[in-house]
């Protein structure tokens, strides 16, 4: 064998690590490659789902505010209630007298004009009334001994105008009161005319929160098989 032989054959051998090292890089470059394009298309994926589902939300808020407003087409027309994100506003004025929870003639002639359409809607979409009470930030006056603080008249409110959508045919599973006093203002209570607009009742169509169910008793687990489940649904008033 030659020298020149030998040689040849050396560099042969010292060049084939360099090959190797070369694919292996090529090899984890591609790797990686891969793995963020994945990761591009999975938060793409993500960001598509979520914005699906925003608009779908949108769509259904959309549909929940124009059945509203079917329903309510009537006073609505008239002025004395008003819409706002799926929450019906009534100004405090119209329902009572200043620093007063006994509704006025007006006020429960209005209620008695929303109950029917109010049912209607919420039989319709399976929902419930929240009735909610609000007042301005001035504290109730000395002389009125009757409620100790704006957390009481407005909670007052609220379960006057419950009672008398109740007996006017809302059903009394179907609604509940809430009270905030002065807290959620909408106008500025700086001014008279902004704390007019304070106080206020809103009712507020919500999606029912469903109970869990209670485990049956063993004796009863037998009949209760045989027969369809009925679905409990109610909402506990926030305080």
């Amino acid at each position: 064998m030659s020298v020149d032989e030998i040689d040849i054959d050396g560099g042969a051998d010292a060049a084939a690590p360099v090959w190797a090292v070369f694919g292996d890089l090529m090899s984890g470059l591609l790797g990686a490659f891969v793995l963020i394009l994945l990761f591009a298309l999975a938060s793409q994926l993500e960001l598509v789902t979520r914005l699906q589902d925003e608009i779908h939300q949108h769509q259904l808020e959309e549909q929940r505010r124009a059945a509203l407003e079917k329903a309510l087409a009537v006073p609505l027309a008239a002025g004395r209630v008003t819409i706002d994100h799926g929450r019906i506003d009534i100004n405090g004025s119209v329902l009572f007298a200043f620093n007063s929870a006994e509704l006025q003639p007006e006020g429960l002639a209005l209620l008695r004009q929303l109950a029917g359409p109010i049912t209607t809607y919420l039989k319709a979409r399976d929902e419930i009334l929240m009735v909610s009470g609000f007042t301005d930030d001035r504290q109730v006056r000395g002389g009125n001994h009757q409620f100790a603080d704006n957390w009481e008249l407005s909670a007052q409110r609220s379960l006057t105008v419950t009672r008398a959508l109740i007996e006017a045919g809302v059903p009394s599973s179907d609604i509940f009161a809430a009270a905030f006093g002065a807290e959620q203002p909408v106008a500025d209570n700086a001014q008279a005319d902004g704390r007019a607009k304070n106080r206020r009742v809103e009712m507020a169509p919500t999606p029912r929160t469903a109970r869990p169910k209670a485990a049956a008793p063993a004796a009863s687990r037998t009949a209760a098989a045989s027969a369809p489940d009925l679905a409990v649904a109610a909402s506990a008033p926030h305080g």
